[in-house]
């Protein structure tokens, strides 16, 4: 039975939706009043889990009496299993990160190392995982050390980056050839199988299997020197000796060909750190960590559940055997779901003795101490962004600290898919959810001041539209309803006026502090003031200002891009005055993609049927100039 203190709260909608679950395998996602998922659960059975969280027995947990408060209603989704279960629950904790989930933080864009299906494969980092047939390693979590790592394999295993069509045949290799740091497949100085066996050797030591990379490379050396290949040979050998010394500074763990991962967690006031050991073939390869959100009054074995499910979704391999802190509930499951994605068995163990237990124990300090580092930055960073509020407040003679921020800026190409952004900064912090985008549809080709206008004026018609009450309750509509204490504009003077005239349209002149902030500089412009406002560069108050107009440009490019992705080179080439359907199919059937026309020359764009010299002048000069843009963008 429900909770008779519970039951007498639900209401009609809710008490139906209870007594209609079906008894079979799925999701559930619980809403609030104002409709938003606060919550996702699985079950083997949706009718008991659901109805369990009513009962008077679940009200003595703290956070769940909360939950249970705020659930204005309950959705399902039937599944086949329960591991289907697991596997659409993580998906939608990742699309929707309810407020009651324990789960990753800042986990979309994890980054990756790439090794791309080529015949001559190229190796780069990326934040997306495809099914394209190439090889990934990861996810990692600092972007920083990664690079690091990139440049010692880059080293020892010379891999090209460039986006030539290796044909053995360039008369010329670039500077990398040069430096030691790429074969020269270019200009066939090795073929393609030399090429890929020393790509096999960079997938090997990314596995652990460093002794036979060495053995490898011996046996090359020695089969060079025989050919008298000696340039060649000598090139091995440097390979040779390079990871040697690597060899010495990995850490042994046992002497047992061991594949493993090792995950431990530490906590403390609701802050969750987990540290993931990574041991193949008995070597210590790497350490990562990973903060949790939502773990507040959880069990562990509740957050390296979470974790699991969450981590071993988009991660690139998994080892046989996971060694874990705590029995989690599930593991059977957990165990299935994994050996899917792997192929292969996949044990979930906790060591109580031995080497396992031991290596365990020293994650766990490391989780500890990572945990103690990063409240000391958070507290630091907090430090920092009360001081940049203060300075900002009595530089700008604000009413108040500017608590909540917002900074806009354009981006576009040549007045291609012109778009703005909205970031918004609360505290210091970035509000992603508050963050909003504008496609630019008043405005023909680029006109950054009258778009910069348009998206001011959306902008505070949403207020507006909102304080009346015409859009109460619809997506979104706190975001507009929140004035900001400082308004921040991309640009100088001119700028800065455009934005104070917008907001006299709205009276909200002498409500919304605005500033506009040029780049050249850095300087600060307030209107009413003839003289910009200077920061020393290192001081608090600019480096965030930089900050968050340099993540409104961020926000702004990607939109962009996006626009620019979905409309196609096809089109960018039919702007081009002079390209009618007939050269653009000249062009084509020439070039044989559309890559291939941006990437030609003038004079390989003239020998196309049709392009005259002053037209393939004209192609080349509108891609350089989306070039420059792009670069300039960066």
């Amino acid at each position: 039975m429900y909770n008779i203190g519970v039951k007498k709260t639900l209401s009609e909608k809710l008490q139906q939706k209870l007594e209609t679950l079906p008894a079979q395998p799925g999701v559930y996602l619980m809403h609030n009043a104002k409709d938003r998922i606060i919550y996702v659960g699985k079950a083997i059975n949706l009718a008991n889990r659901v109805r369990s969280y009513f009962h008077a027995s679940a009200q003595e947990h703290a956070k769940t009496r909360r939950l249970v408060a705020e659930i204005a209603d309950i959705e399902w989704i039937i599944t086949e299993s329960e591991v289907e279960a697991l596997i659409l629950e993580a998906n939608l904790i990742k699309k929707y990160r309810p407020r009651f989930n324990v789960r990753l933080k800042d986990d979309k864009r994890y980054p990756y190392l790439k090794v791309t299906n080529e015949d001559f494969p190229k190796v780069y980092i990326t934040r997306r995982m495809e099914q394209d047939g190439a090889q990934y390693f990861g996810p990692y979590t600092s972007t920083h050390a990664l690079r690091e790592t990139l440049g010692l394999l880059r080293r020892l295993f010379p891999y090209r980056t460039c986006d030539r069509d290796i044909t053995g045949k360039d008369t010329r290799a670039c500077l990398y050839f040069d430096l030691r740091l790429c074969l020269g497949p270019c200009v066939g100085a090795v073929n393609q199988v030399e090429y890929n066996a020393m790509l096999t050797q960079l997938h090997q030591f990314m596995a652990g299997e460093t002794e036979q990379v060495m053995e490898e490379l011996k046996q090359q050396v020695q089969e060079a020197a025989t050919n008298l290949r000696f340039e060649r040979a000598a090139q091995l050998r440097d390979r040779f000796v390079a990871l040697q010394q690597v060899m010495e500074r990995q850490r042994i763990i046992t002497t047992a060909a061991t594949n493993q991962d090792v995950i431990a967690l530490a906590s403390d006031n609701g802050n969750a750190c987990v540290e993931v050991f990574f041991v193949r073939n008995g070597k210590l390869l790497g350490r990562e960590f990973f903060v949790m959100e939502g773990g507040a009054e959880q069990e562990e074995a509740e957050i390296v559940a979470a974790f699991l499910q969450q981590f071993y979704a988009n991660a690139a391999s998994i080892p046989p055997e996971i060694l874990l802190p705590a029995q989690v509930a599930e593991a059977a499951v957990l165990e299935a779901w994994l050996r899917n994605k792997r192929g292969d068995v996949v044990y979930l163990k906790v060591p109580h003795e031995g080497p396992g237990r031991d290596l365990l124990d020293l994650a766990a300090t490391n989780a500890a101490e990572t945990l103690r580092m990063l409240k000391a930055q958070w507290a630091m960073d907090k430090h920092r962004s009360e001081m940049a509020l203060t300075e900002l407040q009595e530089a700008l003679e604000l009413p108040h600290s500017p608590v909540r921020m917002e900074c806009y800026d354009i981006s576009t190409t040549q007045g291609i898919e012109v778009v703005g952004s909205m970031v918004v900064f609360e505290h210091g912090v970035a509000k992603k959810s508050d963050y909003r985008r504008f496609k630019i549809k008043t405005v023909e080709g680029q006109d950054d001041f009258a778009s910069m206008r348009e998206v001011l004026m959306r902008r505070f018609d949403r207020w507006r539209r909102v304080s009346n009450g015409e859009l109460k309750g619809t997506r979104g509509s706190q975001a507009w309803a929140k004035l900001p204490d400082l308004l921040i504009v991309d640009g100088g003077k001119g700028q800065l006026g455009m934005a104070v005239d917008v907001l006299k349209t709205f009276d909200l002149q002498d409500t919304v502090p605005v500033v506009g902030l040029a780049k050249q500089h850095e300087e600060i412009f307030k209107p009413g003031r003839k003289l910009s406002i200077r920061f020393d560069q290192t001081d608090p108050a600019i480096l965030l200002l930089r900050r968050i107009r340099d993540e409104a440009h961020r926000f702004a490019i990607t939109y962009h891009r996006q626009r620019r992705t979905k409309r196609g080179l096809a089109s960018q080439i039919d702007e081009i005055p002079g390209i009618g359907p007939m050269k653009r199919k000249a062009l084509l059937s020439h070039f044989k993609s559309l890559d291939g026309i941006r990437k030609a020359s003038e004079e390989e764009l003239f020998q196309v049927p049709g392009i005259s010299r002053v037209l393939a002048q004209q192609i080349r000069e509108h891609f350089a100039a989306l070039e420059k843009q792009e670069i300039e963008q960066e």
